[in-house]
């Protein structure tokens, strides 16, 4: 990948469930609004300041939040990189259009011009999956053709395989997925080069390119963002790079400046009965019903805690 939300309120109908796949009989399809309406304060989670990433440019914000379970040594480097301001001053050097929105340091090649790194590592190991059996998992009933089971954990998209086909677990190239740039040698990241899945879901990606989070609100700048007209969505000319103010973690933001974020749980009946209605779409326009879903079709709905909460 180097050179060389809040809520997804699409509107479905539910069959109400207890399980995936199971309706009560004759209960009114709910739709995925009502579904989010009937949520709790315990079906909701709010993030770890130290696991969200600020990304400002002139566009807007986006927040990011950063999946250490999955990818703990990028992160940690992201960490280091964001606290020493690494990013400000520096520009997004690709937009792609339906593939990415890549951002670094364009004279990374060059070691005469390159900016320093500081205190974080020049060089990270490939953390392209962990052990399944090390993290939580809330399993999609549908098939998948990347992987033998798919489905979420702590909020995350992932794929993974059973205990006796490897015991592995991998984040999925889905929508808003954030990814760290390597060259061709797997070990070759160290987080400083980032980049936002922005089109459709390149899954073929997947335990190929450390993942290391996604994001949460902001993909609409991201979107509208003026596309690259180089070989792959580069910008061919600097001065065309889209300058980022600053890059910082959340718990390095002042409090007054922070937008205040709840994920839902993907381990609750609430996200059960949401998946479900994604998998079930019976509005009246719906002929045929598929009756299954794909893993980057169901969104995780994030939203700002109401006054309640």
């Amino acid at each position: 990948m180097r050179r060389g939300m809040f809520t997804a309120a699409c509107l479905g109908l539910a069959l109400v469930s207890t399980a995936f796949g199971r309706s009560e009989g004759g209960a009114r399809p709910l739709t995925m609004a009502d579904v989010l309406g009937a949520t709790t304060a315990s079906d909701w989670r709010t993030p770890e300041l130290a696991d969200l990433l600020y990304l400002d440019l002139e566009a807007g914000r986006v927040v990011i939040e950063l999946a250490p379970a999955f990818a703990p040594a990028h992160v940690a480097n992201i960490r280091k990189l964001a606290r020493q301001k690494y990013w400000d001053g520096l520009a997004i050097v690709r937009v792609q259009e339906n593939y990415v929105v890549q951002w670094g340091d364009p004279e990374s090649g060059n070691a005469d011009r390159a900016r320093e790194l500081g205190a974080a590592e020049r060089q990270l190991p490939a953390e392209f999956t962990v052990a399944a059996s090390a993290v939580a998992f809330t399993r999609l009933p549908d098939g998948d053709v990347y992987a033998p089971q798919v489905g979420w954990s702590n909020g995350f998209p992932v794929a993974r395989e059973s205990a006796a086909d490897g015991d592995q677990a991998w984040l999925a190239h889905c929508y808003a997925a954030v990814g760290a740039g390597r060259e061709n040698a797997a070990d070759s990241s160290n987080g400083s080069e980032l980049y936002v899945v922005t089109g459709h879901s390149p899954r073929h990606l997947d335990r190929n390119i450390t993942l290391v989070g996604r994001v949460l609100t902001g993909m609409e700048v991201l979107g509208g963002l003026p596309r690259g007209r180089g070989p792959m969505g580069f910008f061919e000319d600097a001065a065309q790079r889209i300058a980022i103010r600053s890059i910082r973690l959340g718990s390095d933001v002042p409090e007054a400046e922070r937008v205040p974020l709840q994920v839902m749980r993907t381990d609750t009946p609430a996200f059960e009965r949401l998946v479900e209605s994604r998998r079930n779409r019976r509005e009246e326009w719906f002929v045929h019903p598929v009756g299954k879903v794909e893993l980057c079709n169901v969104p995780v709905p994030v939203r700002q805690p109401p006054p309640e909460d």
